[in-house]
């Protein structure tokens, strides 16, 4: 058990070092001569036109929250189903709440409009 953690602390070792290194590297080897035309704002190869604070309607971010909260929810359901067998009527309760606690909110967002693509 402990040759288990030796293992992963050295892929971890090994990690840290290798990410210190190239970006050390990376740093010595690179070309440091800051001039006006580098320092200037430069998108998809034209001169930026309008300001550069765009708004997004808020309708976007919601629907994207919505979406990351129920998949990341889903991911739950996996060790419920791994344990189901060996805890018997308790966990199924646990997460008939759980469930049930899901669906509210889904209700809710539902009603608020939140689904709705405008």
């Amino acid at each position: 058990m402990a040759s288990d953690y030796v293992v992963l602390g050295t892929f971890v070792l090994v990690g840290v070092v290798f990410v210190m290194v190239t970006v050390t590297l990376s740093n010595l080897l690179s070309h440091q001569r800051p001039s006006f035309e580098k320092g200037r704002i430069y998108e998809c190869g034209v001169e930026p036109i309008g300001p550069p604070w765009v708004q997004f309607r808020i309708g976007y971010y919601v629907y994207a929250l919505l979406f990351v909260v129920f998949d990341i929810e889903t991911v739950f359901l996996y060790p419920w189903a791994v344990v189901f067998g060996r805890m018997g009527p308790f966990i199924l309760v646990e997460m008939a709440v759980f469930v049930g606690i899901l669906v509210l909110g889904l209700l809710y967002a539902w009603k608020e409009g939140a689904l709705t693509w405008r």
